[in-house]
């Protein structure tokens, strides 16, 4: 098998240009996201059409308590006793592959994220489906990279492919799909990069069409133009979202953080299991995604949250119902939260969606209800999602271009691009990184915009230790050292006790004017002649961190420790020469 490959490796190489295979493995990896696209939707709907199918209306309310918890103790028997690995939360697992592991993303990702998302959002995780159809359809990219023994840049250019496939193939969205890259993957967009893209975003439009009709998610046609006397509303809508923003990735941070701080699996499962059920059993538009809700919003049908609950008499009370809807949007960050936190397998991106929807309508009918004016529930509901969606995921561009494709038409692009420029910067300054993007950056292996810091975060500190230097010991004497330098190629020798701990370090400078006087090498010791290093690397510090470290101690080596113990030296020359190298595979065309 593998003279075979070797044989097919050649033979492409020789007929086919690199540039033309790289534009039919976009193709192919478009055309499986849109596939993955219809396979994990089709999952979900056939499974809440099982679940739903024969169960009495009387017991609906304690079915929304069961099912949840059901799904996430299903996600999480699967993880660990079947997959056996972490399955990574979508977006922010395929930005750390790229950013710390050189694109490599393991083979069972292109089944993992389909399976566990479907059990945890079918049976009612309130979670969405994107970010598991960009994990898989990602995964695909860097497992063809893989195969046909592609190099780092063009493994990272599939993977990019397959984010944006994923995105058009879920939303029929060719363009906010390929901007969608842009924008929260990083992704620089060149020539080597914009075709493959745009071949990746139309082939998973086309498939995902093909095969779902023009039902892929929205059927949304803009009812109300818009009015240039709304603007400063709309500059308001952008101010309460970007708020709004502020607390979603507050709340998701603060309640990960705290099943963090838990770490058995089954009590996470059970903890979170139960709130998301008593959740859903109080306010059933919880469960699952909440498209549906999104459209009766859209359509004005707001009594319906109500439906199927305790809160059904309350239907006809504008301001209970407007209480209620506000109320929605809160717990609706809370409901996404637990069902991370208790295990479940989902993205972020339908939660965002729903509480922007929730928001602009809220927004829209409280000002309507007061008589301070007559603005459009429907156009602000859609224009609530771009705001969420900019300030959630520091995503303006992806918003604007979102939602324009999915009402078919322009006709918002002013009041689209009003909010969710406002609700990005009022997210942004207070919070400076995207919910995606907040785990890698406070580790600091987040790729940015910024080319020294993005090549940084590339380089791997372990590869460029070096560790041929000749130990000395505390106890010996300057005749020790003189044999140990003879033999030696270095200047530099670290002097090292039994326990592996670095006491110092001696060069030939050190030692220059005594070293050929016999008549020392039993007097002198070397503990007299170590001098401190001026400073020290942790083998896991940040190449941010190193670079700080040799500019602030002006050496040219210095050693590395792990857990205090000594392990090699990493020299500035050596750093530069692998800066280099990154930088020049990093910015090529």
């Amino acid at each position: 098998m593998n003279r075979v490959m070797n044989k097919f490796y050649l033979w492409r190489i020789k007929h086919i240009q690199h540039k033309h295979f790289v534009l039919f493995l976009s193709l192919v990896v478009g055309l499986l996201s849109g596939f993955v696209a219809v396979l994990i939707k089709n999952s979900v709907h056939f499974i809440q059409q099982l679940l739903s199918t024969g169960f009495s209306q009387n017991i609906d309310n304690y079915l929304y308590f069961i099912f949840p918890l059901a799904g996430l103790f299903l996600t999480v028997i699967l993880i660990k006793y079947i997959i056996r690995r972490p399955v990574g939360h979508g977006i922010p697992g395929v930005l750390y592959a790229i950013s710390k592991k050189n694109s490599i993303i393991k083979s069972f990702s292109t089944y993992a994220s389909i399976i566990t998302s479907a059990l945890t959002v079918g049976f009612g995780g309130s979670v969405g489906l994107e970010g598991p159809t960009v994990s898989t359809s990602a995964a695909f990219g860097s497992n063809l990279g893989r195969f046909f023994k592609l190099d780092y840049k063009t493994t990272t250019l599939l993977i990019g492919c397959g984010a944006v496939g994923a995105m058009s193939g879920m939303f029929n969205a060719p363009i906010a799909a390929l901007v969608f890259a842009l924008e929260v993957f990083m992704f620089d967009l060149t020539l080597t990069s914009m075709i493959p893209f745009l071949m990746a975003s139309v082939s998973a439009a086309l498939t995902s069409r093909m095969m779902l009709g023009d039902n892929v998610l929205f059927n949304i046609q803009i009812k109300d133009v818009f009015l240039a006397s709304d603007v400063p509303f709309y500059i308001l809508l952008g101010v309460f979202t970007g708020l709004i923003s502020v607390y979603f990735n507050k709340v998701f941070w603060l309640i990960g953080d705290l099943f963090d701080k838990i770490k058995t699996p089954f009590l996470k499962l059970a903890v979170g299991g139960s709130l998301l059920g008593v959740l859903v059993f109080f306010i059933p538009p919880l469960y699952g995604e909440g498209f549906i809700t999104i459209k009766m919003l859209f359509s004005g049908n707001y009594t319906s949250i109500v439906n199927n609950s305790l809160l059904y008499d309350f239907q006809d009370n504008t301001v209970i119902m407007l209480g209620l809807l506000f109320a929605l949007l809160l717990f609706k960050v809370i409901a996404s939260s637990l069902t991370f936190g208790a295990g479940g397998v989902g993205g972020v991106f339908a939660p965002s969606l729903f509480v922007g929807a929730s928001g602009g309508f809220v927004f829209a009918k409280t000002l309507n209800h007061l008589g301070l004016t007559n603005l459009s529930e429907s156009n602000f509901t859609l224009v609530g999602m771009a705001g969420l969606i900019a300030g959630v995921l520091h995503a303006p561009l992806t918003s604007l271009f979102l939602i324009a494709e999915i009402t078919s038409g322009y006709e918002l692009i002013i009041p689209l691009m009003i909010t969710a420029t406002i609700a990005y910067l009022t997210s942004k300054y207070f919070v400076p990184h995207s919910i995606y993007n907040m785990q890698l950056a406070k580790r600091g292996e987040l790729i940015t915009r910024h080319k020294d810091k993005a090549v940084l975060t590339l380089m791997n500190l372990k590869t460029e230790v070096e560790t041929d230097f000749n130990i000395v010991k505390p106890a010996s004497t300057l005749g020790d050292l003189v044999k140990i330098v003879s033999l030696s190629k270095r200047n530099l020798f670290p002097v090292v006790d039994e326990e592996g701990v670095l006491q110092g370090v001696i060069t030939l400078d050190h030692i220059r004017d005594i070293m050929f006087k016999p008549e020392m090498y039993d007097e002198v010791k070397i503990e007299s002649l170590l001098v401190q290093p001026s400073n020290h690397i942790n083998l896991d510090d940040s190449m941010d961190i190193v670079m700080e470290k040799f500019s602030e101690s002006n050496a040219w080596n210095l050693p590395v420790l792990k857990n205090d113990k000594y392990v090699g030296f990493v020299s500035k020359s050596k750093l530069f020469n692998a800066y280099r190298k990154m930088l020049i595979n990093f910015s090529e065309e």
